[in-house]
Order: C-alpha cells, then structure tokens, then sequence
C-alpha cells in the first residue's frame, strides 16, 4: 500500500512509519512539525519509499497519485501542548479530520482516525469499555482536546455513513516509549529525567490516581491490526495493567538506580482531570486478536536508555 500519515513526525506517528516501511509498503508523512521533530524521521531520509511533506493538515491536502490508506494523528496530545494550543487544537480535530476524510474518499483509500481514551473525560465507568459514552466537561480547559477528538469520532462516522468510506477509530489509552518528547509534561517524561539526573520524583498529592500503559511497540500492532479488519466503531487499544502514580515513580526509581526517592507537592490537578484510566479490550481482543506483550519493567527499561540518551 501506499500510506499516508498525519503527524507523522510525532512520537506515534514516526512508529507508525517504521511499522509500515516494515511491513512493505511505501509512506508519505506529513506534519507542521508544531510538536512533531524531523529528528524522530532523520532515520528515513534518503529511502525511496518514504517521502516527508512539511504541512499543516488543516489546509487544502494534494498528494499526487494513489493512496491506499490514511491514518490522521495529527494533534497535540498532551496537556500541556492543548492548553498552550487550543485554537490549533480544535482545528486539527475539526477542520484536519474534515481534510483528511476527504483525501481518503478521493482516493478510495481506507482512513483510521487516531481518537483517545479522553472520549471518556473523567469516567464514572471502570475500566471503560467503547459503549461508554463518556463523562466529558466540554467548556473545561481540556475540552478543546476531548471535544476535538469527539467531534473527530463523529466526522468519521458520518463519512463512513454517507459516503461509503472505509473508516477505522482507535481510541488510544496511555502510551509510552522512545521519541516522546523531554518536555512533553506526561508522567513518562517527566519522572525518567528526574531518575536519571539523580532527583527525587516530584508526585503530586497522595500519588493514588491510577493510570495504564501500554508501550508503544504494542500500541503500532494493534492500529496496524485495526486498519487491516474490517471494524468501523471504535476499538479501545491500551494496555489494562492499572497502578497508582506513586508505584509507576518506584519502579522507575528502582530501574534507574535512583536512591532519592519520591517528593510529595500538594496536588496540582488540571480541571477536569481523571483519576482513573483503563481500558477494557475485550473488543480488541475478540475482534483483532490483539492483547500487549511487552512488559512495564521491558518497556520502560528501552524508554529509560533513549532518556539516557537525550538529557
């Protein structure tokens, strides 16, 4: 196939260029590079089979000849990134996913909306399967990242309804892995550099808030998996191994070597901000024949030696 993927420069989308460069086809990335780094894709330069095109997908999308597949994850996609880019925000989840949707029926192509687990806002389910319609504060500080996405979900069904699209959603739970970015704001980035400059791990109130996480290598093979069924609802890819925030800073802190430990703050809570996350992937399971391998001490042992790399 011929692929193209938004926010391909970003930390999910630059796997997910390896992962279809691997399996044989050609890719076309795309991304403003507003978060995304060429520094995540310097590895392909060169490659005949894969083509970069520095571009905001909110405007007019030409890509001369076929296309046989796009996959949208253009978007910030931490807190800190969305507060700091509402406006970007929302239009890449509106405007974007409007462009992208009709590049793909253009093209014939099958298109695979990258949504996230922030559909469900802060659940009063759990874990929280795709029934769910979620939980969600749509004038909060984060609803221009969950209503972006929401509204994203809905474009997508109506093109699969009205216009035949083959559409695919994967709802993403908590990822994590080599590329994410140093000041990203997320647990991940935040706690390993801390670990390895020797810091104590800075968690904020009783450290009991629970999070999943699925490392990225996984994450890839069930999107991939995904595009390739014949699904068209929303399918919750995530890994459903649950711990506080407080365990995740000692298994780093045990991995890293770091004996300073962990420093309590008062909580600094984002409005809104859930307090549990876990996926249930029954669906994933049952349909894609998709569960995760790779263990949270593997994962973050790979994750912690890119940091060691970068700081």
């Amino acid at each position: 196939m011929r692929v193209l993927i938004t926010g391909g420069a970003g930390f999910l989308g630059s796997h997910l260029c390896d992962k279809f460069l691997a399996e044989g086809h050609s890719v076309i990335a795309m991304d403003n590079l507003i978060t995304g780094s060429t520094r995540n894709i310097e590895h392909l330069a060169g490659r005949d089979d894969f083509l970069f095109i520095k571009q905001d997908v909110t405007n007019y999308i030409y890509i001369e000849g076929p296309v046989d597949a796009v996959l949208h994850f253009a978007s910030p996609a931490s807190p800190i990134d969305y507060m700091n880019l509402p406006i970007q925000t929302l239009k890449v989840g509106a405007l974007g996913t409007h462009k992208v949707l009709g590049l793909a029926k253009a093209k014939g192509a099958r298109f695979l909306q990258a949504s996230t687990s922030e559909v469900y806002g802060d659940p009063q389910i759990h874990p929280q399967p795709e029934s769910y319609w979620g939980h969600v504060n749509p004038i909060g500080p984060r609803g221009v990242y969950d209503e972006a996405k929401r509204f994203a979900e809905a474009m997508t069904m109506a093109y699969h309804r009205y216009h035949g699209v083959d559409t695919k959603i994967v709802r993403i739970f908590n990822t994590y892995g080599p590329r994410m970015r140093l000041e990203d704001g997320r647990v991940v980035p935040n706690f390993i550099p801390q670990a390895l400059r020797g810091e104590p791990l800075t968690v904020f109130g009783d450290g009991l808030q629970t999070r999943s996480f699925c490392y990225c290598s996984d994450l890839i093979d069930g999107i991939y998996k995904l595009l390739m069924s014949d699904e068209h609802e929303p399918v919750n890819i995530g890994n459903p191994t649950e711990l506080t925030i407080r365990e995740f800073a000692e298994t780093i802190n045990r991995l890293t070597g770091n004996t300073a430990g962990i420093v309590v703050q008062p909580e600094k809570r984002i409005k809104d901000d859930p307090q549990t996350r876990r996926p249930d992937i029954t669906k994933a399971h049952t349909l894609l024949g998709w569960e995760p391998k790779v263990s949270l001490e593997e994962g973050l042992t790979k994750t912690i030696e890119y940091f060691r790399h970068r700081i």
